[in-house]
């Protein structure tokens, strides 16, 4: 299934790989290049995924995600950090942050579009269980 997704990234070439890779894979990408627009355009679009880079020229990654998570249309949206920071402190600051997940740059270009979908799969609740 196409998914529908926002790149929020100030490194143009990195962008245009994921986008390319992402588009390659059937899905809607749409880019920022900081984060004021990413904001703007997630909440125009609700996406199913934002991939949000943690080191934005205007605002943090924190401010960005943070702003995301307050808005009730985007419960549904899954937010990943996409960010160049060793794996360990990444998933540690994407939790702290309120991120659904983490995918470190660079990217493998074989794995990217798969592992950027893999969020969408619903996530079983240990609790129930």
């Amino acid at each position: 299934a196409m998914s529908r997704i926002v790149l929020i990234e100030d490194n143009v070439n990195n962008a245009r790989i994921a986008q390319k890779l992402l588009n390659r894979a059937g899905h809607e990408v749409v880019t920022a290049e900081d984060g004021e627009t990413g904001l703007e355009k997630v909440l125009e679009l609700t996406p199913d995924i934002v991939l949000v880079d943690l080191g934005l020229p205007d605002v943090d990654g924190q401010t960005v995600v943070g702003m995301m998570r307050q808005q009730e249309s985007l419960k549904q949206t899954r937010i990943i950090a996409f960010t160049a920071w060793p794996e360990a402190t990444a998933q540690e600051m994407a939790l702290a942050y309120g991120c659904d997940g983490v995918i470190t740059k660079p990217i493998d270009t074989r794995q990217f579009a798969a592992q950027v979908v893999a969020f969408l799969k619903p996530q079983f609740d240990q609790t129930t269980s």
